[in-house]
């Protein structure tokens, strides 16, 4: 399995995590904690999975933790209600812009490690 598919998988139980978190009302409902915990391990174990795959650690962190946040933020307009602002709006481009930009210099620094093992 490509390296970032365990980094995109990391990040949606990342957002499961955070949305479990804010479930149990600030660890005091406590049904809460454990799928919080068990989320929590999944998505640290998946960011873990796709760094031992050789994935630089700053990238692939900055994806992982992009993915999480985007997804919180869609998360909580859905079951919070949260409001959704023109500013937010913009901030979650610019990190959508951002997640794009790490992987393409990423495929970018692959492709030039390859042509230099072909020479």
């Amino acid at each position: 399995m490509n390296p970032w598919t365990y980094i995109a998988i990391g990040g949606l139980f990342e957002t499961g995590w955070a949305i479990t978190l804010k479930m149990s009302n600030g660890f005091t409902d406590w049904i809460w904690l454990i799928p919080t915990a068990v989320l929590l391990v999944i998505s640290t174990l998946l960011l873990n999975k796709g760094l031992v795959a050789s994935l630089p650690a700053g990238s692939a962190y900055s994806v992982w933790v992009g993915i999480g946040a985007i997804g919180s933020l869609i998360a909580g307009l859905i079951l919070f209600n949260d409001s959704l602002t023109v500013s937010k709006m913009i901030c979650v481009v610019l990190i959508i812009a951002g997640v794009i930009g790490i992987e393409h210099e990423h495929g970018k620094h692959n492709e030039k490690i390859a042509k230099d093992i072909d020479q």
